[in-house]
């Protein structure tokens, strides 16, 4: 459920590989300092998780990730008593681990979460900072360096899927969207290992795919797909296969969509 990275001086060579499209860097970092939650919005696969991945970097600070679920319960990120041989123990959860040692909590599509879950999360994000802990009487302030992150696809917006206005007025936002075309490529190229000219043909390819929205395909490609591609190119398996497997099936199994996608696919790679 957590992935935690350590907290140490930023390493290059270390570094998640992030390629800015605005000042999204500058803004999250002055947000950091200013001890305000961030909520990035965008489609899936945009990069919203490899940049919070990039910020923990850049700041110096510790990182635990929460994916968010139905079945997620306020005790799975706050924490739980658990029967042992020697008695009952507390067991801190990952929010609260975050809020004591002041690491940057991502919770990735929190829209996924319950509602009553997501109300857990109002006193970390105002003037208070506090999480109060019910079942052991106890109020955690806090630690310096603490942030808490969110990512939401407004694409999944419905009726039962959405964020309380009073939620989402928590946090300033982030707006996250696939990248100009020679961004992309770039992106690709150094994430998929493809040679420049076969980066741009795919991205080429995932912006022509992208088109078929209007004609019911529910997910567009995302730059994540890409460079699955291009790692599957990069490995050997030939060009229109990889970009079969990688990208037109994950996308949909209704059979004229597939056929459409695999004629663009057929007419990029000839």
């Amino acid at each position: 459920m957590d992935t935690p990275l350590p907290a140490a001086a930023p390493d290059a060579a270390a570094a998640p590989y992030y390629l800015a499209g605005g000042d999204e860097v500058e803004v999250f970092e002055r947000c950091h300092a200013n001890s305000l939650a961030v909520m990035l919005k965008g489609p899936t696969g945009c990069g919203k998780t490899r940049f919070i991945e990039h910020m923990a970097w850049r700041l110096g600070r510790p990182l635990i990730t929460i994916a968010c679920h139905d079945d997620l319960t306020a005790s799975d990120l706050i924490g739980r008593f658990l029967i042992r041989q020697d008695g009952t123990v507390w067991q801190d959860g990952p929010l609260t681990r975050a809020v004591r040692e002041g690491a940057i909590c991502y919770l990735d599509e929190v829209v996924e979460a319950r509602q009553d879950t997501v109300v857990v999360l109002h006193p970390l994000t105002d003037y208070r900072r506090i999480l109060p802990i019910d079942k052991t009487g106890e109020t955690v302030p806090a630690a310096p360096g603490f942030q808490l992150v969110v990512s939401y696809n407004p694409g999944y917006q419905r009726m039962l899927k959405d964020l309380k206005p009073s939620t989402r007025q928590r946090f300033v936002a982030l707006d996250f969207s696939f990248p100009a075309a020679e961004r992309e490529a770039v992106i690709v190229e150094r994430e998929g290992g493809a040679e420049p000219a076969m980066a741009r043909a795919l991205v080429s390819l995932v912006h022509r795919l992208r088109g078929l929205q209007d004609r019911g395909l529910a997910e567009v490609p995302s730059t994540r797909l890409l460079i699955s591609a291009a790692r599957l190119i990069a490995a050997g398996i030939p060009v229109q296969r990889a970009c079969l497997v990688a990208i037109v099936s994950p996308l949909s199994d209704e059979p004229s969509l597939v056929a459409a996608m695999q004629d663009l696919v057929a007419a990029t790679f000839v």
